[in-house]
């Protein structure tokens, strides 16, 4: 089944158990992701695409959750909160820090870095074997843990 399919299935059980902020939350990312799909100029996006919209929606929520309790906001903390466990619903399963130390262990040997100044090399290669799977700032900081 792919992620629209889900979404779509998912909508309607949400109409049908009246569950508002699920269907607002569905809603949402099926819009992003056909509007994603009019951006490239395709009919349909590819499960990378439609993981790259999720994790860009994901982190929106992120920020926006950092943001409001900072600013002391817990009525819309607990809507966000909300909105990123339905977001979460289809995401692939993230790594664990066991998994991903391997894999930036793995990568650091594969493009021969060794020190700071090959970030770069290591992180374009990383991102897209972690793409969905784990956080981008979780990466770097442990990237950097290893070159430093």
């Amino acid at each position: 089944m792919t992620l629209l399919e889900r979404l779509n299935h998912d909508m309607k059980e949400a109409m049908k158990s009246k569950d508002k902020q699920a269907l607002s939350v569905i809603r949402m990312v099926k819009a992003s992701i056909q509007n994603e799909a009019i951006k490239l100029g395709k009919d349909q996006l590819t499960e990378e695409e439609e993981l790259s919209v999720l994790s860009r929606e994901l982190k929106q929520r992120n920020d926006s959750l950092q943001e409001f309790k900072s600013a002391g906001r817990d009525d819309l903390v607990e809507k966000i909160n909300d909105e990123l466990s339905v977001l979460q619903k289809y995401m692939p399963e993230q790594l664990s820090d066991e998994e991903l130390a391997e894999l930036v262990e793995d990568t650091i040997k594969a493009v021969g870095a060794e020190s700071k100044s090959d970030m770069g090399k290591v992180m374009g290669a990383l991102m897209p074997k972690v793409k969905g799977k784990a956080d981008g700032s979780k990466v770097n900081k442990l990237v950097m843990q290893y070159l430093s």
